[in-house]
């Protein structure tokens, strides 16, 4: 897996007012920490962030975080926090990897395909994952896992232990975990009325308004 390259300033001052000052001038607040390393706060420029977050790897890009006069960390992204309603990462953790050690990353899941199931017999595909976890060498982690949904017809799951092999790779979810299924059409939740309904519920409507009718007239007469 390529490395990216992503400067960080230290960071002076902690809480939120001080936060809140870097993240208008359009840097993102962080941590960088690891084994054998001091917790560093830094602040990192957002655009850069996001480009070295937008990689083929996403958010599992092996990052050289080059720290103001400091050392430069390899590291991942992690524990990102967003903005609730922008969507903009206000927050994130720099963890230090080690090349030979085996590290935990949340890895896309990519369907391929279109299932008989939704072609032939009219069902919908259900996703119930978009993510699995697993573990592997930094340098192994895959950017995404790709499975076929070729075969799948109405009442078919696909699962955990239905994903390829992959050299290096560990699947930590457990191996009966769904995936995605094929689920049949949704069946109305309630049945349109038939003719002879519409037409006794017409004559029931007629009936009443006869009966209004008539108390209207005996009212008045009275």
């Amino acid at each position: 897996m390529e490395q990216v390259t992503l400067c960080a300033h230290k960071r002076v001052g902690a809480g939120t007012r001080p936060s809140r000052r870097l993240r208008r001038e359009g840097m993102v607040p962080g941590v960088v920490y690891g084994r054998g390393t001091d917790a560093v706060p830094v602040a990192v420029d957002g655009r850069d962030l996001y480009t070295v977050l937008h990689t083929d790897a996403g958010l599992n890009a092996l990052i050289n975080v080059e720290v103001e006069g400091g050392d430069t960390v390899l590291a991942v992204a992690r524990e990102l926090q967003y903005h609730p309603v922008r969507g903009d990462i206000t927050h994130l953790d720099f963890i230090k990897v080690s090349l030979d050690e085996v590290i935990e990353a949340d890895v896309a899941l990519n369907f391929v395909g279109t299932p008989p199931g939704v072609t032939e017999e009219g069902g919908f595909v259900e996703m119930i994952a978009n993510s699995i976890l697993i573990e592997a060498l930094p340098t192994a982690i895959p950017s995404s896992i790709s499975i076929s949904i070729d075969e799948l017809r109405i009442g078919d799951t696909l699962k955990v232990s239905d994903l390829p092999e992959i050299e290096g790779v560990v699947y930590i979810d457990d191996v009966d975990r769904p995936l995605v299924t094929v689920l049949a059409p949704r069946e109305l939740e309630e049945e349109l009325p038939t003719e002879a309904e519409l037409e006794e519920g017409e004559e029931i409507e007629a009936e009443l308004e006869e009966g209004a009718a008539e108390e209207s007239v005996e009212s008045e007469e009275g």
